[in-house]
């Protein structure tokens, strides 16, 4: 099944929680990869004007992390949103991020 590069959620526990209700519902969000998580080797962190606001779900990180890190150029950012009601009701997701026109291709 193909990942709806849309809707690409973000992972972001009670530690980011008043970070997240902050958000305006649109943002730019940029993604940076976090090799040294502790939790998770292929984590992309989740900034949004330079705070953290979360991470990628891991399901997706694994398959960007590595074309992330290899990148040269400007930080990579992407379109962000609120969640709906229904994202948040059916699987707890508070932001999803739209990986549409990264200039980065996932591995296989």
């Amino acid at each position: 099944m193909p990942f709806m590069l849309n809707r690409i959620p973000v992972v972001a526990g009670l530690a980011f929680i008043e970070r997240v209700r902050d958000l305006p519902a649109t943002f730019r969000a940029i993604l940076k990869p976090a090799p040294a998580n502790v939790y998770f080797r292929h984590a992309i962190e989740v900034q949004v004007s330079g705070v953290k606001v979360g991470y990628v779900a891991p399901e997706v990180a694994v398959r960007y992390v590595e074309p992330l890190m290899a990148w040269q150029g400007e930080p990579i950012g992407c379109p962000g949103r609120r969640g709906s009601p229904s994202d948040y009701a059916t699987s707890g997701v508070e932001l999803l991020l739209d990986f549409s026109d990264l200039p980065v291709q996932p591995l296989d």
